[in-house]
């Protein structure tokens, strides 16, 4: 069994979908960034690949290559399923949290766990996501951002 651990941050932009999770989510910005910018799934892939040892997603998926540009973290994050079946691993479970004063997480965190569950072949039950504040502090609380933390096991094949 391996452990990982990922995090990933994406400052908040007029004009851009606020898609977390896979999910496009209604609000007055979306994440800036050079692919869809979904900050959970950012998170989900660098924890995968930090517990494999092969990287991080900008190893991966530079945000100099205009083939990722725009591109949906969802078809990123099959491909680093891809890359783990290769190295011999599967997800044992995952566990992430985001961080955000709004918009509202709670009426998507379903769908969400669905799409990342699905992307890695697992089942929902192993996929885990909360949801919180911080209160109206930092970089988050002034809604400037969107952070995520992602831990996750992996298991041999």
């Amino acid at each position: 069994m391996r452990i990982g651990h990922g995090y990933d941050v994406h400052r908040l932009k007029e004009g851009r979908k606020c898609i977390i999770g896979g999910v496009e989510i209604a609000h007055t910005a979306g994440l800036d960034g050079h692919s869809d910018a979904d900050v959970l799934t950012h998170a989900v892939m660098d924890a995968l690949l930090g517990a494999a040892c092969l990287g991080d997603i900008g190893h991966l998926f530079p945000d100099n290559d205009d083939a990722f540009l725009g591109i949906d973290s969802l078809i990123l994050l099959r491909r680093v399923h891809a890359v783990l079946r290769e190295h011999g691993y599967r997800l044992g479970n995952l566990d992430a949290t985001i961080i955000a004063q709004a918009p509202r997480m709670a009426p998507h965190i379903d769908a969400m766990r669905r799409n990342i569950a699905d992307c890695l072949e697992a089942d929902i039950g192993a996929v885990s996501i909360k949801a919180t504040t911080e209160e109206r502090l930092g970089f988050t609380g002034e809604k400037l951002g969107i952070a995520a933390h992602a831990v996750c096991l992996l298991e041999n094949i």
